[in-house]
């Protein structure tokens, strides 16, 4: 690991030093291969994955309301330990170690789980038959000062005094029963903390590269050796260069003088045998740093698209999707190994936030969709022994856009998956059941709004029929005005449409002892006397011609229509179109 570590910092002498001289070249002077694959995988890997929490219970709207307030605190979790800029760092040390080591970890100070990636290097875990991590040592560096500042009592372990800046080498046990630091190459071993684990869980997890065999492989051990020789071939072809440029001048005997400079003559009868001794570079040396290159992103599985080399063809057949098929290969295993681990890590924190936290009521912060939210709960009442959380990457994760967007609309179209699974798959954070009572608002609104612009269609009719519209037309302008005053279109229409209380009602009669007149209407809901619906209206009040649902569009409730077509060519390539069809009336 350390040798992998000084590569990708240009250290490469510390690694070969008989490879590489002293001075200024005793770097390499070609790109760091295995530095830039690194950081490029880490950067597409890094991008969290979707956490929602789904009740055991019923389906019933409390138990969706209870898994809801789950959702939005397992989330406050993600913002509060800051994970997203974590696991930029993380996915790189999966890559570049093999593993990431990570642990929750519990603040006092906020109340709060609190979810940490480790650093790779120095850490060891011990597992049980099952492959569960029982126990794990992280090794880590401290300087003399800093450690006796912040462990007075540590300054007699230390042995004979050096200097401040000395790294001392400081390790951290963590199991089911405990979590200490100590000194292990101290003068006389010392533990410097110890305070017993109020979970009797280990709160470590191991995220593991797939391999052969337990042990640990990085992405690039197998590659170190072909990056080196590739920064070697580089110093010797600029060796050879400078050689060739300052190698010796071939002179007949006849010259006496040498002039140097880029005008300088030099008089002699056999001008011909001027020249400066040749050093010949084989042609086979440049085509073996190309071997090297081709090697190195093999063995790192690197392709040359993401430098953009595309060498995609329209008469091959081999689009850029194929060109990179090992490297999406990869970031799909990682984000798998990643969303174990964190499902298990975000259930090990709400089993710590609800035993060393229940009685407490906090307030969560976090953003859900780019909106800020904040939520307000107890731990003993709001997780209640249901630790479970779904964390997903979606299903359509691997794909490019384009494609998971066509696959989503085509499942969808057949009825394979439903609005809710196909909302938590997205390649980005989205609460479905928050979503789900957005979109079934907007849509009670815009039935509204469309029976609103159906009474306001039906005041023509009105006037036709002989009838007064001056009523018609104050509900709408008090609608107007309400909208102006910032009034949602729900209160707006419920004070625009609020029945009165007719004055002449069988009741208000009875009430008073005055018999109803002949021919009344005995209810607000009854036709007019003479039965039948005015002209150009349906019985039910409707619009005739107008499809329901329909009223506030064109005439004959035709629609503005709005196409989309989503489809998947002979090619494999998604195709998607997408048109507006108005229609007016002349």
């Amino acid at each position: 690991m350390q040798n992998v570590l000084a590569v990708r910092q240009g250290r490469m002498r510390d690694v070969f030093p008989d490879l590489f001289p002293e001075g200024p070249f005793d770097r390499g002077i070609v790109a760091n291969m295995v530095d830039v694959a690194a950081r490029d995988l880490a950067e597409v890997m890094a991008p969290l994955p979707a956490f929602n929490c789904h009740s055991n219970r019923s389906g019933s709207d409390a138990a969706r309301e209870f898994a809801e307030k789950r959702t939005r605190i397992v989330n406050g979790y993600v913002e509060h330990c800051n994970l997203q800029v974590q696991m930029y760092s993380a996915a790189d040390s999966y890559f570049t170690y093999g593993f990431v080591p990570a642990m929750v970890e519990i603040d006092f100070e906020d109340r709060l789980p609190r979810i940490t990636f480790m650093d790779a290097i120095g850490s060891y875990p011990i597992y049980d038959r099952w492959g569960q991590v029982q126990a794990a040592f992280f090794t880590f560096f401290k300087s003399r000062d800093e450690l006796t500042a912040m462990y007075p009592h540590a300054e007699g372990a230390l042995g004979m005094p050096t200097a401040g800046n000395d790294l001392v080498e400081v390790v951290r046990y963590h199991d089911k029963t405990v979590d200490l630091i100590f000194l292990p190459r101290a003068k006389e071993p010392m533990v410097l903390e110890s305070v017993d684990n109020p979970l009797n869980e280990c709160l470590v997890e191991w995220i593991k590269r797939p391999g052969i065999d337990n042990d640990t492989h990085g992405q690039f051990d197998d590659v170190l050796a072909v990056q080196v020789a590739k920064a070697r071939f580089a110093l010797l072809s600029l060796e050879a260069a400078q050689k060739s440029v300052q190698a010796p001048i071939v002179l007949p005997p006849d010259v006496q003088e040498l002039s140097l400079g880029s005008d300088s003559v030099i008089r002699t009868s056999q001008g011909e045998k001027v020249r400066r001794v040749p050093i010949e570079l084989p042609q086979s040396a440049f085509a073996q740093q190309g071997i090297l290159d081709q090697e190195l992103r093999q063995g790192s599985r690197y392709p040359n698209a993401r430098n953009g080399e595309m060498d995609g063809s329209v008469i091959t057949g081999r689009g850029v999707q194929a060109l990179m098929s090992g490297f999406d290969t990869q970031v799909r295993t990682g984000q798998a190994m990643f969303a174990n681990g964190l499902t298990r890590l975000v259930s090990k924190a709400l089993r710590v936030d609800e035993k060393l936290f229940g009685g407490e009521e906090k307030i969560l912060r976090g953003n859900a969709q780019g909106a800020p939210y904040e939520v307000k709960y107890r731990p003993s009442k709001d997780i209640k022994g249901d630790h479970s959380v779904d964390v997903q990457y979606g299903l359509m994760a691997g794909l490019d856009p384009n494609r998971a967007l066509v696959f989503y609309l085509q499942a969808r179209g057949d009825k394979l998956v439903s609005r809710e699974f196909g909302m938590s798959q997205m390649p980005f954070s989205i609460n479905p059941s928050e979503e789900e009572t957005k979109i079934n608002r907007e849509d009670m609104r815009d039935a509204l709004k469309q029976a609103i612009a159906g009474y306001v269609q039906s005041i023509p009719v009105m006037v036709q029929a002989g009838q007064d519209p001056a009523q018609a037309i104050a509900k709408v302008v008090g609608i107007i005005n309400g909208l102006n005053e910032g009034k949602a279109i729900e209160e707006v229409a419920q004070e625009a449409f609020e029945p009165p209380e007719p004055a002449n009602s069988p009741e208000t009669a009875a009430a008073e002892g005055v018999e109803p007149a002949a021919g009344a209407a005995t209810s607000p809901g009854m036709a007019p006397p003479g039965g039948g619906a005015p002209p150009g209206m349906n019985e039910d009040g409707t619009m005739q011609g107008v499809a329901p649902g329909q009223a506030g569009q064109a005439p004959g409730g035709r629609p503005d229509l709005q196409m989309l077509f989503a489809a998947m060519g002979s090619n494999g390539q998604p195709q998607l179109s997408a048109g507006v069809s108005r229609r007016t009336p002349i």
